[in-house]
Parts: C-alpha cells; sequence; structure tokens
C-alpha cells in the first residue's frame, strides 16, 4: 500500500530498525537555507502553494519539463493555479522522490492521505489551507512538530547575526549560523570589491592587502563562534590548487579591488591560499569545515538573466578532484590544520576518491572526515543507497552524521524520514545476505546514531 507504515522496509530487520530506533530519534538539520527571519516572524503561510512552491527549484524543474507556463511556476499565476499544474506535474511523476516528498509531507504535517491529482487538487488545497492558517501551522511550529532540535542556517560573514542573537530565547529549538564565506573566494565575479569593504566594515578591517582579508575572516569566525557558530560551508563548485607568495597574493587583491582582470591561474592562487588560511582558522577553533562540490551552476543564460541564482539552472559537474584536493589537505596536514570536514558532492562518481582520500588523513577524532549525504540530484533511494554503500565498504558507516535538508522549504523534514527508511531497508538486506549479525541492539544503536546521536555529538550541539 502507497505510504503505508512499512514502506521501503522490505525484511522483518528494516521494520525493527526503523519503528523502534530510527522513526522517533531527533533531527539535528546541520545545514539548511531556511531563512532566520522568517524563523524569528514566526508567521503563517498564506497556502500551500506558497508553502510548497516558494523558492523551490526542485519542483521548478519539474515543472517546466513538464511543459507549465512560467507564470505558473515563478511568476504572477494565482495561487491555486500554480498549485493545479504543480499536482498535473505529480501525476507523471512515479518514481522521483518529490512525488514521495510531497505526499509524505501532506501525510506528516496536514494528516492528508489523499494522493495528489488534478482531480484531487482543489480538495487538497483547500484542507491545507485551512490548517495553515491556523496557530499551530506557523513556520515554527512546522519545525517542533518534526522533533527538530538543532536548525544550522547559511550566513554570509558580514551579517550581524542578530535574528539569531533574538532566536536564542525567542526559539524552542537552536538555530545556529554557519559561516558561508563563497563571495570572499570568488574574487573573480562582480562586486567583488563591493563586497571586501563591507567584510572589512563588519570586521573592523581596513582592507588593502590579502593578510587583511585573512585578518577580516579571522574576526568574523570569532564572532560567528560566540553566536554558537560551529561550521562553515562552501559552495566551491571545483577545486584548484596553485601556490603563491605573498607578494603574488598581495598583487591578486590589489588588481580585484581595483576592477582589474585576473588570470586564472591567478585565480587559483588566491582561492587556494584563501581556503587554506580558513582551514587555519576552522582548525583552531575545532569548527567543521564543509565543501559542496561540483554544481554546474547557471548553465541557461536567459535563465539566468531573468530570475538569477538557485532558480533550477543547474546540473551536475563531471571535472577532476583528486589530485587538487589531495594538495590542499597534505598542505594542511604538514600543518597539522586539517578541521574536522564533511565534503559533498555533486557528482556520485567522486564518492570513491573522495572517501579514499579523506581516509588518509584521519586522526584524532573518530570520522574527522566524512563522505557528505546524497545531495541535490542524488536525493533518491538509488542515490541514498550508493553513499551509504560507498561509506560503508569504504570507511566506517556507524559513525556517520547522517541527513541534512539543505533546503529552502519548512515542510521538507519528512526527508529524514525516508533517508532513515532507506537506512534501515538496506541494513536490513545486509541481515537477509548474512553480512552482519542478526541483532537488533548492535544494529539499532547503529540507526540511532546516524540518524541523531552523532550528528549531535560531532558538531558538539
Amino acid at each position: 500500500m502507497f505510504l503505508n507504515d512499512d514502506f521501503l522496509l522490505t525484511t522483518p530487520m528494516a521494520k525493527k530498525l526503523f519503528h523502534n530506533h530510527a522513526k522517533n530519534m531527533p533531527i539535528v538539520d546541520y545545514h539548511c537555507h531556511l531563512s532566520p527571519q522568517e524563523i524569528l516572524d514566526d508567521g503563517n503561510f498564506a497556502t500551500i502553494t506558497e508553502a510548497w512552491l516558494g523558492g523551490d527549484h526542485y519542483k521548478w524543474r519539474l515543472m517546466r519539463t513538464n511543459g507549465v507556463p512560467e507564470r505558473l511556476i515563478t511568476g504572477d499565476g494565482a495561487d491555486f493555479d500554480k498549485f493545479y499544474a504543480w499536482a498535473g506535474t505529480l501525476e507523471k511523476a512515479l518514481g522521483n522522490p518529490l512525488y514521495v516528498w510531497a505526499h509524505l509531507e501532506l501525510k506528516r504535517f496536514f494528516g492528508i492521505d489523499t494522493v495528489i491529482s488534478r482531480e484531487t487538487a482543489r480538495e487538497i488545497y483547500d484542507a491545507a489551507n485551512l490548517l495553515l492558517a491556523t496557530p499551530e501551522f506557523s513556520r515554527r511550529k512546522l519545525i517542533t512538530h518534526m522533533n527538530v532540535k538543532v536548525v544550522v542556517t547559511t550566513d554570509d560573514p558580514a551579517d550581524d547575526l542578530h535574528v539569531h542573537e533574538l532566536l536564542k530565547t525567542e526559539s524552542a529549538f537552536k538555530v545556529l549560523p554557519a559561516f558561508r564565506p563563497d563571495k570572499t573566494l570568488n574574487i573573480d565575479q562582480a562586486g567583488y570589491a563591493a563586497y571586501i569593504a563591507t567584510l572589512g566594515t563588519a570586521a573592523g578591517v581596513t582592507i588593502t592587502a590579502f593578510a587583511d582579508i585573512v585578518e577580516a575572516l579571522t574576526k568574523r569566525v570569532d564572532f560567528f563562534h560566540t553566536m554558537g557558530g560551529r561550521l562553515s560551508d562552501h559552495a566551491l563548485d571545483i577545486v584548484v590548487y596553485e601556490e603563491a607568495t605573498p607578494a603574488e597574493l598581495d598583487t591578486i587583491v590589489t588588481t580585484a579591488l581595483a576592477g582589474g582582470t585576473l588570470t586564472a591561474n591567478e585565480i587559483a592562487q588566491y582561492r587556494t591560499a584563501l581556503l587554506k588560511a580558513l582551514m587555519r582558522i576552522y582548525s583552531a577553533k575545532d569548527w567543521t569545515m564543509q565543501y559542496h562540490i561540483h554544481a554546474l551552476r547557471n548553465i541557461n543564460d536567459p535563465g539566468f538573466a531573468r530570475m538569477g541564482a538557485d532558480t533550477g539552472y543547474d546540473a551536475i559537474n563531471d571535472r577532476n578532484i583528486a589530485e587538487p584536493l589531495a594538495r590542499l589537505f597534505n598542505a594542511m596536514e604538514s600543518e597539522d590544520a586539517v578541521p574536522r570536514t564533511i565534503i559533498f558532492s555533486l557528482n556520485p562518481n567522486d564518492y570513491l576518491p573522495l572517501i579514499t582520500l579523506m581516509a588518509c588523513y584521519q586522526k584524532d577524532v573518530v570520522q574527522k572526515l566524512q563522505l557528505g549525504n546524497a545531495w541535490w540530484h542524488n536525493d533518491t533511494r538509488n542515490g541514498m543507497r550508493l553513499q551509504l554503500s560507498t561509506f560503508a565498504e569504504e570507511s566506517l558507516l556507524s559513525n556517520f552524521v547522517g541527513m541534512l535538508t539543505d533546503s529552502r522549504s519548512f515542510l521538507s523534514y519528512p526527508r529524514h524520514e525516508y533517508f532513515r527508511r532507506i537506512l534501515c531497508e538496506l541494513i536490513g538486506e545486509w541481515v537477509e545476505l548474512g553480512e552482519v549479525p542478526d541483532d537488533e541492539a548492535i544494529l539499532g544503536r547503529m540507526v540511532e546514531d546516524i540518524s541523531f546521536n552523532n550528528a549531535n555529538t560531532y558538531f558538539g550541539f
């Protein structure tokens, strides 16, 4: 039966592991794109359309694929018309994780079991909207309903984090900032000089040279640390490694701040040096560094010009990463400055190179370097099984910090249930094959750790 209590749980052990161990574990969402301001304001969504389609480029891509006009995706179409178009898209999305997620969200948040279609769209739309208008469906209540204990947002180094300060006393769950220094690293992008001035003002540092940038970032990390920050996050996309002298770095920074043009080699030199400096800072603070690699972003120029970033025009890159990443980590290992690290790749072909590379720099901390969960285009049953299997076969899966949402949606938390069911399904299969003991106590502890305990311990929450 569709989404019954045992869906995806194909063995007796899988059912035991999920219902007795995974199901009720709290959630640590250690990387997401929820708005701290929206969490603080704690408003209600006007409609299920706003809650579901607002900012969700996963859904936008599918709707475009189904021929839905842009006015019914991101445009000025009426809310119900957009919902109706989304329902029509879901009719054709069987086998896509969004089909499962959408129905799980209806079931877990709203108690609605109706299969989504154009025929049922009005019924679902009206029923969901009635609930969304009630106090129990405010943004914060949606999060607490899913037993979320920690939410880690994505924040710019220049942010004053005033909203996070207010949330310390306003929220029933922890809302912590994560340090996202992409604008400082992206020296080749428009607006770099203006951003560096903003960063300098926030840090109280006049920036004219490379060392000034490092000083400013150090001060901002110190500030984030006082606000509970313990993680950084980088949309690294591609990995480069080129050494540079201090004089070369100062020339590169001076040129960029003056609006000059840099060579590809100079850009690589700057990014390498800044990543190394940040790794030293993170290591000294015992922070966790996250790299999100191999997104091929904004590859539809007209679409990007019309709508900007994170609107559904991104794909998977297939560049080589092992050698430059190894050079970076080797250089920092020589300084004993490799921080706790989680590396996510959008290209699953990278899983083996990444996890074998990280094994070369493990020491002192339990699973100090981790292969991040299946991310973005890999948030599928097969994608999650591949990531879990690779982790298990090449490292110690029992140490894995588990699932995150990486989402802009307040309704995305049932994805943790989806992940946990797949984890229990996989372990149950190992039992049936005789690969692991048929021992619920041992395996249940493993599932509880991956679901919650490991992340809570690893990040020091």
